[in-house]
């Protein structure tokens, strides 16, 4: 497994990057989202089920983290990735990610009968700028 190096773990304190994904039609999807650095070190997502990225990700797990320095944009991270998708019923994670986000609650941006999963990148390829 790739490593991420120290001089870029303070672009994973950032608040947004873009996830790209394998879509249903050969094509790139990308989405910017939020995500957290856990405890275990590896970068986490808390996606509800309902969204094509979330069924991209279960067809395909190869997926890419982007994150770019707004206030230097040639300092970069691009985790490539193996995307491991579990359930979060209870929404521990979801929780623990909008505490990161002023205490967002996700659960309000679900519709009812959706469902959240923990999206766990685990990096295959890590490349840095700057």
């Amino acid at each position: 497994m790739a490593t991420i190096p120290e001089s870029h773990k303070d672009l994973l304190a950032s608040d947004v990057a873009t996830l790209s994904t394998n879509g249903k039609d050969g094509y790139p999807q990308v989405t910017a989202l939020w995500f957290l650095l856990d405890d275990d070190g590896l970068v986490k997502l808390s996606l509800n089920t309902a969204r094509q990225k979330t069924k991209n990700l279960i067809k395909n797990p190869e997926c890419t983290l982007f994150v770019l320095d707004r206030n230097n944009p040639y300092h970069t991270i691009e985790i490539r990735a193996r995307a491991e998708v579990s359930p979060d019923d209870d929404y521990t994670f979801a929780d623990k990610l909008g505490r990161k986000y002023g205490g967002a609650n996700l659960r309000e941006r679900d519709q009812p009968g959706e469902k959240r999963v923990v999206v766990t990148l685990h990096p295959v390829k890590v490349n840095t700028y700057g």
